[in-house]
Order: C-alpha cells, then sequence, then structure tokens
C-alpha cells in the first residue's frame, strides 16, 4: 500500500514497480485528488499553477518522469525580477546579464559569487545520490543518506541556520538580509534561520534555470500512477495496525471512504502523507514499542491567485506602463504583508502567447502567511475579477536542532514524506521515493550489501 498520491506516493509507486517487477500489486489511497500539492486553479477558462510551480534544471528523477511520460517542458516566458523592501526596490533585474552582475557586485561586492561558489559545492556533492540510486544503492535514514553525500558536514547543515553557514564563508549580513532573506520567504515563505540544506536548494533554485511541466506538473503524478496500473483508492487512510504472519509483519491499513469504512491487509506499506499531529490523526496500533509521535509543525501559507491591475504607484511606479517586473520578492520587513508576487503564465503555453503588459489586466499569484484583506489587496491591485484563495500547511517551520524523522517505522513500514525536514522541493521527494524504493527491495531480498555503505564513491567508481 502507498498512503497518499502526491508526487511521493505517484514516484513511490513507480519505483516500486520498477524494482519488484510488474507481479507487484499497488494500491494507492487518497483522500482529496492525485497530485497532492501540485495543484492548479481555473481563471478565465485557463489553468495556473497554484503552488509547486517551478523544477530546477538538474532534477533528474524529474526530467526522466517527464521523458517517460511523454510530457513536455512548457515554453519559457521571459520576465524580470526585483526585491522590494516595502518602501523602495533594493535589487533590480535587468535585461543584460553583465549588468545584472556589475549590479551585484556594486552593491554587495564579491558575496554573490561566494554564495554561487557554496551552493555549487553542495549541489556537487547531492548530485552523488543520482550515481548511488543508479547502482542500487539506499540508506535506512536521512542521516546516513546525508553523510554519504556529504559526511558530518551535510548532516550538521541540517542544525544550523543558512545565515550562519554564509556569514562563515564570507557572505556579508547586508546580502543575507537583501537576497537570501528574499528568495528564502518566496520558496519556504521563512527567514534566513532555516536549515543550512533546505536554504542551500531553496537558492540553487533560484540561481539555476527552471522549468514546468506542459499542461502542469500535476500531469507527472497522474502519469506515473496510470504507467504503473497502480489501483487508486478514493479514502482517507486513518489508521495501520501490526499482525504478525509466519515470521513477516503484516499490515492491516484502515481507511474512510464516501462508502464508509473499510481496510486491506498488506506485506509493505509507504506512508507518504506528513505524520504530524497537525497534519494528521493517524494511529498505529499493536506496534511495540509503539511509533512514536512526530516532532515539529507546518508553516502555514496561503497562495492567492488574483485576476486583476497591479497598482504598480505602491511599488513606486505612478505610470503601469513602465512597471518592468514580472516578479517581486520582498525582503524580512515587519510591515509587509506578503512573501511574493508574480504575474503567472498558464500551464498551456501556445506559440502566440504573450505575457500580459502591467498595465492590462493580469493574472498575478501572490505568496503570504494570512489570508490577504480588502485592505491588503486594494494596496496591491487596482481593481481586480477575481481571488481564488489557497491555504495549505507547505512547508516544515524549519526551525534548526531538531531531529530528523525516520525512514523505517517498523519492518515494511516505510516513511517518505520526512525528507521535507531535510528540504522540501520536488526533487527532494523524488529522491526519497527511489531510495524507499530501494530500501525496501534490498531488505525483501536481504541484500544487505546494497543499505547504508560506507565509502560509496570509492565503490561507485570500483563498480564502473
Amino acid at each position: 500500500a502507498v498512503v497518499g498520491a502526491g508526487l511521493g506516493g505517484s514516484a513511490a509507486a513507480y519505483f516500486l514497480q520498477q524494482h519488484f517487477g510488474p507481479q507487484v500489486q499497488l494500491d494507492v489511497y487518497e483522500a482529496a485528488g492525485v497530485g497532492g500539492r501540485l495543484a492548479t486553479v481555473t481563471v478565465n477558462k485557463q489553468q495556473y499553477e497554484s503552488r509547486g510551480a517551478s523544477i530546477h534544471a538538474l532534477s533528474l528523477h524529474m526530467q526522466d518522469f517527464v521523458k517517460i511520460l511523454g510530457l513536455k517542458h512548457r515554453r519559457e516566458v521571459a520576465g524580470k525580477s526585483a526585491i522590494f523592501s516595502g518602501e523602495h526596490f533594493v535589487l533590480e533585474e535587468t535585461d543584460w546579464y553583465l549588468l545584472n552582475l556589475f549590479r551585484l557586485w556594486w552593491h554587495y561586492g564579491i558575496s554573490f559569487l561566494r554564495l554561487q561558489m557554496w551552493v555549487e559545492e553542495v549541489m556537487e556533492k547531492f548530485m552523488r545520490i543520482y550515481k548511488y540510486q543508479a547502482h542500487g544503492y539506499a540508506f535506512s535514514s536521512l542521516e546516513e543518506l546525508l553523510r554519504s553525500l556529504g559526511g558530518e558536514a551535510f548532516v550538521n547543515m541540517t542544525q544550523r541556520s543558512v545565515a550562519e553557514s554564509l556569514l562563515e564563508v564570507g557572505v556579508t549580513q547586508r546580502f543575507v538580509d537583501d537576497v537570501i532573506a528574499a528568495v528564502l520567504r518566496s520558496s519556504y515563505g521563512q527567514s534566513v534561520l532555516v536549515p543550512a540544506f533546505a536554504g542551500a536548494m531553496s537558492l540553487a533554485g533560484a540561481q539555476g534555470s527552471t522549468w514546468a511541466v506542459e499542461g502542469g506538473n500535476k500531469l507527472v503524478c497522474s502519469g506515473l500512477l496510470k504507467l504503473t496500473k497502480a489501483n487508486v483508492i478514493s479514502a482517507r487512510v486513518t489508521g495501520i495496525s501490526l499482525h504478525g504472519s509466519e515470521g513477516r509483519a503484516l499490515y492491516q491499513v484502515h481507511y474512510e471512504s464516501t462508502e464508509g469504512q473499510g481496510s486491506a491487509f498488506y506485506d509493505m506499506v509507504v506512508v507518504t502523507t506528513p505524520l504530524h499531529p497537525s497534519r494528521s490523526n493517524f494511529t498505529f496500533e499493536n506496534f511495540d514499542p509503539p511509533i512514536a509521535d512526530f516532532p515539529g509543525a507546518f508553516q502555514p501559507s496561503v497562495t492567492s491567485v488574483v485576476h486583476g491591475y497591479l497598482n504598480s504607484s505602491y511599488f513606486g511606479f505612478p505610470d503601469p506602463k513602465l512597471f518592468p517586473f514580472t516578479s517581486v520578492l520582498t525582503t524580512d520587513t515587519p510591515d509587509l504583508f506578503f512573501h511574493a508576487m508574480d504575474n503567472i503564465c498558464p500551464v498551456n503555453i501556445s506559440a502566440a502567447f504573450r505575457r500580459k503588459q502591467p498595465q492590462e489586466a493580469a493574472v498575478w499569484r501572490v505568496l503570504s502567511e494570512q489570508p490577504l484583506d480588502k485592505h491588503q489587496l486594494k494596496t496591491l491591485f487596482r481593481s481586480y475579477y477575481s481571488v481564488q484563495v489557497t491555504e495549505w500547511q507547505a512547508y516544515p517551520r524549519y526551525d534548526a536542532a531538531k531531529a530528523l524523522p525516520p525512514i523505517v517505522l517498523h519492518e515494511n513500514l516505510f516513511y517518505l514524506s520526512g525528507v521535507e525536514w531535510v528540504a522540501s522541493s520536488m526533487e527532494m521527494i523524488a529522491v526519497a521515493a527511489k531510495n524507499v524504493a530501494l530500501l525496501a527491495y534490498n531488505r525483501w531480498h536481504q541484500d544487505l550489501e546494497k543499505i547504508d555503505q560506507k565509502d560509496l564513491m570509492h565503490k561507485v567508481k570500483t563498480e564502473l
């Protein structure tokens, strides 16, 4: 059984079938709808991503999924970003790459180069995971996975803040306050106190090239489930109870659907929905020792998709025609009521498509912690036709010094969503899904040589 049909659940189902073979029977439970947090909203008969909007160019599993499913990359529509402090723009992007570099250097000295080197070093080590997974290696804990990529330094990066790590490599406080804060507010809705590893992943996405799936990113989830011919059950899982059978664990999954309550038995269960008291009322029965509660909370996040006319005067542009930005990030200023806003394109972009000009009514996505009130909407928009609000608990509330959640809850009972406490992105979830499938397969076949191996870089080189 796979609990949840978001990206984690659909990728786990796909990888489990890849490793165990077509004879494996897969039931995927989903209460809300396939795609999880990858969702779209409709404005004027066009669909727009409401969240989970962009994918990093180095996301190799996501690239693979798109290829296997015959999906396409959405056409890029260029646009410029700026960082707003509540009073003025602290940094503005131009059409000229060299001018952008010059501005960064002029404002912040070599801080941005130091940032780039730091992020690249983390990403280069992180990319080792693809080699390990291609050779069938798996990890039974998030700590072991991180250790295999970057030693204790990577584990420590989940326990200390990104601000602390960057100041240490010579990035200035001003650069952290202006640029790093704005990127983390737009990606996680949180401050520069998020752990360094989660911060590095988010910063990699901000400076690398990103892409999205034509027709909507959620097509990856429905596509993978169709490909695996998984049996999708429309029901909310309420708990899992353990039963023994011939020395092996046997799990009874209890669920509620429109037809009432039910249950079914499985050899193996992968839970891909968050198991935190604030997010689930999930019970585990007959486990000895009992499965402990998961510490930590989730960050509330609000996405407002607004179809209207931007109030460019608020940003210091009385004439809307002159407003040059399609995306506005914000610094951590007490009076600012939103984290970021961008003029978004539909999920299907025709060859003739052009982005709306700032004086025209456009579709904007505004990210904030609280729903926007009338006054706040009037501050950002001169007038608007519609507002669609999605409230969700998007990301773990990253306060450093939390222990990472386990991957193995019991024999053949796995937990995938804990990876979000390391960093939360589509690719991190895909990597975790592949890891859980390999771990399940290696444990089932008692191939312990493939689990938690030390010095993997050396092993993989000799295997090559």
